[in-house]
């Protein structure tokens, strides 16, 4: 820590420290050349000897040097200094983004987009030169006491070399986009990406995806769906609402593909809150170029500009006063008026409303009366005849009332584009949630599979949620042996592929006693690992039943038992049954009890029935297995975030090692304490996390040692730190592996 009164290259003269980072301190020093208060970043002695660290350092500096906008903190000087490795920077007397937002809870629409349109301004002129931040929060955002919004720490690197793994933070977990939590390439879109989830926490005053882990929220980033804004700001704008959803969007083609398409937004946002300009790109990327005639060119040519609003607006950005300390008695006039706009907003929904209603009734008693006067005419002219019970139906069909009144038939979108689904939709007075891509027999573009069946009576304004196809993909059938039949079905869906499970004996061992393969183990695919097929083939799985004892075997006790780890123990047993009940005393996914009861002899070919606690919740409808499936088995991946420990004897077993021998530096900011190492693959097209050591102090740099998923070359490893008895993330790093020969 540098003193007060300290001078640095015989021209800055430190006055107090200011703040922190991960590789700095940030120091006020008086520059007497310029006779000017600046901002000094200095390298903290812990990492001066790290030639990374430096290099890291450095590579900030010079990202940012070159960079001067308004909207972006300017780097004055960079340098060493007996030893002392430092930034001169802009000094920005204000607070952070991250403080105002929680000193005020949530932000004003008006607020966030003046906000949002200034950030969006710093990074594209950042990204005009090249430069991609990679840390886009509201931490390294600065609003300073004349108003101005700045965007400082450019210039964060990624890991350096191949075989050294850098202790550079490469951004905070809650704002990073899927390709960073993945450990994948980052560009211009991972900061639309992060600028849009800080927009996020701006309007609601939260984040959209948190837990108790990093990994935990990584994982969110990568498979959740974010609750929409307006759920916690109801009166959220509709416009801005749409920005920040494609800015968020998981896929980088989704997303904004420019910085100045999200300015032209927001600012459109302004003069059209409710609009519904903000158009979500489909993933069809082969959509033909569409043909604008002359006519709609000279429409287009002559239609009026808005320039006077927005240059206006543009004018209003830059004079939004954030405390709005002095305008008590303006604020309250405007709570009211809005007040007063609401009111009037539902007067004229009612009057239409009732409107709408005396017309409906005016129009079926017209029509009543037109039936009326049609039979009583035609009875009097001899035209129409019949019963008086024909006279009763034909009333009755004029006055009754439609059945299931409110409730709308799901229609089938699987096939659609989403255009098409959403004007299918609309008509329908549904609504329409895309829960992303995944291979498909579809045409690539498509809606592959709803969650609603096609038929299903609804109410109005019940949301569908559908998956676009990314078309058929070509896949290899992965090696299962060695897995539980339960996982190697889940691996072969995952690739798309259509599973039928068959339920076979096992041979004996050398020994004779034992089978070669343990019943509810997988055995082999027909057709055999390492043929080429495409998503949406069909996939023979042969999972073990031990040896065959006849109609005599002994049925193993599973009480207690996880479902999955009792169902792969039953493997013996070909039709399972299983059975959900309500227990307090029994924690949910266990099994409370079994029939045949543990350790009697019972027909492995008669049924069999386990009974599943689902902890204090109803259980719902009771599933069923048939013989030739483990489908018993619960393959949701909804666990994809817990422990994964039996990657190694699944390697082994499949014959095939996957390493990663890399070395990990010692973590920014670590003060000694036990750590935790997690890893996060993504096997099948599933995140999958691994906890590699937990608990323990380790000494850096320290050499890794992991065994992967066999086949997954990638991965992600998250370093936290424990700090009063909970772990606080240090870094996340890109972390390659490679097949053990």
């Amino acid at each position: 820590m540098l003193k007060t009164g300290m001078i640095i290259a015989e021209r800055y003269e430190i006055v107090g420290k200011i703040g922190t980072g991960g590789m700095a301190d940030v120091y006020k020093a008086k520059d007497h050349k310029l006779n000017r208060y600046v901002g000094v970043k200095v390298l903290k002695p812990e990492f001066r000897e790290d030639a990374t660290f430096v290099k890291k350092f450095r590579s900030e500096a010079q990202a940012a040097a070159g960079l001067t906008h308004p909207n972006i903190v300017n780097v004055f000087d960079v340098g060493e200094d007996d030893g002392i490795y430092y930034i001169v920077m802009e000094l920005i007397e204000g607070i952070t983004l991250k403080e105002y937002i929680s000193k005020k809870g949530k932000l004003s629409v008006k607020e966030a987009t003046s906000i949002a349109i200034q950030v969006s301004m710093g990074l594209e002129a950042a990204h005009s030169h090249g430069v991609v931040h990679r840390d886009v929060k509201p931490q390294n955002i600065m609003i300073s006491t004349d108003g101005k919004v700045k965007v400082t720490d450019f210039g964060i690197a990624r890991a350096a070399s191949s075989n050294t793994i850098s202790s550079n933070v490469m951004g905070s977990v809650h704002y990073s986009s899927p390709e960073q939590v993945r450990g994948g390439y980052s560009d211009e879109k991972s900061d639309i990406y992060s600028l849009g989830i800080t927009l996020y926490e701006m309007v609601t005053g939260r984040v959209p995806f948190d837990g108790d882990t990093t990994v935990a929220i990584a994982i969110k980033h990568l498979q959740e769906e974010m609750v929409p804004p307006s759920v916690y700001t109801p009166d959220l704008p509709y416009s801005l609402e749409q920005i920040i959803f494609k800015c968020t969007q998981k896929s980088v083609d989704r997303r904004y593909q420019k910085m100045e398409d999200v300015i032209a937004d927001l600012k459109h946002s302004l003069i059209d809150p409710q609009g519904d300009f903000v158009k979500l790109t489909s993933v069809d990327n082969d959509a033909k170029t569409v043909v604008i005639s002359d006519k709609e060119l000279g429409e287009i040519k002559h239609t009026p500009k808005q320039k006077t609003d927005i240059e206006e607006l543009e004018k209003e950005i830059n004079e939004t006063d954030y405390d709005e300390p002095d305008e008590p008695v303006s604020r309250r006039e405007r709570e009211r008026e809005r007040e007063r706009e609401r009111e009037r907003a539902r007067r004229t929904k009612k009057q239409r409303n009732s409107g709408l209603i005396i017309t409906i009734l005016a129009l079926i008693f017209g029509a009543a009366l037109l039936v009326v006067l049609i039979i009583f005419i035609g009875r009097a002219a001899g035209l129409i005849g019949g019963s008086d019970n024909t006279d009763q139906q034909q009333e009755a069909q004029v006055t009754e009332a439609p059945a299931d009144e409110g409730q709308v038939a799901v229609p089938d979108l699987k096939g659609k584009t989403e255009d098409e689904a959403k004007t299918l939709v609309s008509d329908l007075h549904l609504g329409l949630q895309s829960m992303g891509e995944e291979a498909s027999t579809q045409e690539k573009g498509r809606i592959s599979s709803q969650d609603l069946d096609p038929g299903t009576m609804v109410d109005q304004n019940t949301t569908i949620k559908y998956y676009i196809s990314k078309g058929t993909q070509d896949v290899s059938i992965p090696d299962v042996s060695g897995t539980t039949g339960i996982d190697a079905q889940q691996q072969l869906e995952d690739l798309g592929l259509v599973v039928q499970v068959q339920k076979v004996y096992s041979e004996a061992d050398d020994t004779g006693s034992y089978p070669q393969v343990d019943p509810g183990y997988s055995m082999y695919t027909e057709p055999s690992s390492g043929t080429d097929a495409k998503s949406g083939d069909s996939v023979t799985l042969y999972v073990s039943r031990g040896l065959d004892f006849g109609d005599s075997a002994e049925v193993p006790y599973v009480v207690g038992m996880q479902k999955n780890d009792a169902l792969t123990t039953l493997g013996k047993f070909i039709d399972i049954t299983i059975n959900e009940q309500k227990s307090t005393d029994v924690a949910a996914g266990e099994v409370i009890s079994q029939d045949p009861v543990g350790g009697e002899a019972a027909d492995p070919d008669q049924p069999m029935t386990i009974t599943i606690s689902t902890g204090d919740q109803e259980p719902g409808a009771q599933a069923d297995t048939s013989t030739d499936s483990v489908a018993s088995a619960d393959n949701s991946t909804s666990d994809t975030a817990s422990s994964n420990n039996d990657t190694a004897s699944q390697a082994a077993a499949a014959g095939e090692v996957w390493k990663c021998t890399q070395r990990l530096n010692t973590p920014t900011g670590y003060n000694g304490g036990s750590v935790r190492l997690e890893l996060v693959q993504e096997v099948g097209g599933v995140p999958t996390a691994s906890v590699i050591v937990e608990g323990q102090k380790i000494t850096f740099p320290y050499q890794l040692d992991i065994t992967g998923a066999p086949g997954v070359s990638e991965g992600t490893l998250y370093l936290s730190e424990e700090v009063d008895g909970s772990y606080q993330e240090l870094g996340h790093y890109p972390i390659t592996f490679e097949k053990a020969e």
